[in-house]
């Protein structure tokens, strides 16, 4: 009933940007924080970036000053805009959403949803 797809990731070379999207679509009555996550080959998940249904964003330290979260609340959709990229950033990233749903004039949540992963490379 809700599904989130990640759009954006791919090989880039150190110093290069990329931009990365994910969009929810389904039964969405609203949607709270959206984040980004990222997973590197034996590490675990780790947040890279928040932002709240009011725009407040929270940033890892490693990615401070580099990567710019922002939202399209109209589009239920998130964005992760990657600067200055090393190749310590390559990893599978994640969306992640806090969506309240309704189905059969009910609601629920809220309830977190996964994006299914985008891998960024950053490599010479």
């Amino acid at each position: 009933q809700v599904q989130l797809v990640e759009s954006g990731g791919g090989l880039v070379q150190p110093g290069g940007s990329l931009r990365l999207s994910c969009a929810a679509s389904g039964n969405i009555f609203s949607t709270n924080a959206m984040g980004w996550y990222r997973q590197a080959p034996g590490k675990e998940r780790e947040l890279v970036a928040s932002i709240t249904s009011g725009g407040i964003t929270n940033y890892a330290d490693s990615v401070k000053g580099r990567f710019t979260i922002a939202r399209d609340n109209a589009k239920n959709t998130v964005y992760l805009l990657m600067n200055s990229l090393k190749p310590e950033d390559t990893a599978v990233y994640y969306c992640n959403v806090e969506i309240h749903r309704y189905s059969g004039g009910n609601y629920y949540g809220p309830a977190p949803y996964w994006g299914q992963g985008t891998q960024v490379t950053v490599s010479s």
